[in-house]
């Protein structure tokens, strides 16, 4: 099914930079709306429940599961993560160019059921800078920051897989390249005659 707006799957390894780069296309384009997920993770710093993430029991999380009420769902770093399947449809529905950030798996998930979707693969440009930007965050421990840097290993691979891909070297640039690939999608030929069906209208194409 086609929908008015857009689905925008982001995934990339922790560290790379996948989190700012999303948070910054949203800031200088107001039509790209995030999706907030489901997690059974506790909150970190100043997130809100509601706002970065819907922070749930491992109960709540079974009885979604059950109820086939997620667009995709998945293990990450010992926590589960889910996208809501109706808040999704409904937003697209409504027009609205839609940002998942989410990793490898369920990106692949959700290809598969919105075959329209959008995926990018965000790429650091070395593993020293990787390994930089995780003990930059002071979040994790060193136990965590090996986890991260052996799941990420495994994680890229998967970039294969992905319609887009962009190496996160300099901020702006990768930046840059994220507008550019959102713009190029309300391009395409559907996009703009939903858009624009009054010209399309006024020059006979039909």
């Amino acid at each position: 099914m086609e929908y008015p707006g857009n689905l925008f799957v982001v995934a990339a390894p922790s560290g790379a930079g996948k989190s700012s780069l999303v948070k910054a296309l949203m800031e200088l384009d107001k039509r790209v709306s995030p999706s907030v997920s489901h997690t059974t993770r506790a909150p970190r710093g100043q997130e809100v429940h509601g706002r970065e993430y819907y922070f749930v029991s491992h109960e709540t999380f079974d009885q979604m599961v059950a109820q086939d009420a997620f667009l995709e769902w998945a293990h990450v770093h010992g926590n589960r993560y889910g996208t809501s399947k109706h808040a999704i449809e409904q937003r697209m529905q409504q027009g609205a160019d839609v940002v998942l950030e989410i990793d490898y798996q369920g990106a692949l998930q959700v290809k598969r059921i919105f075959p329209n979707a959008v995926l990018v693969f965000i790429l650091p440009p070395s593993w020293e800078e990787l390994r930089s930007r995780l003990e930059r965050r002071n979040e994790d421990s060193a136990d965590t920051i090996e986890l991260r840097l052996k799941n990420a290993a495994l994680e890229m691979v998967h970039a294969r897989e992905f319609d887009f891909v962009i190496i996160n070297e300099l901020f702006e640039r990768a930046l840059f390249d994220l507008k550019a690939i959102v713009h190029a999608q309300r391009l395409k030929y559907v996009a703009q005659r939903n858009a624009r069906s009054d010209t399309f209208e006024a020059l006979n194409i039909h």
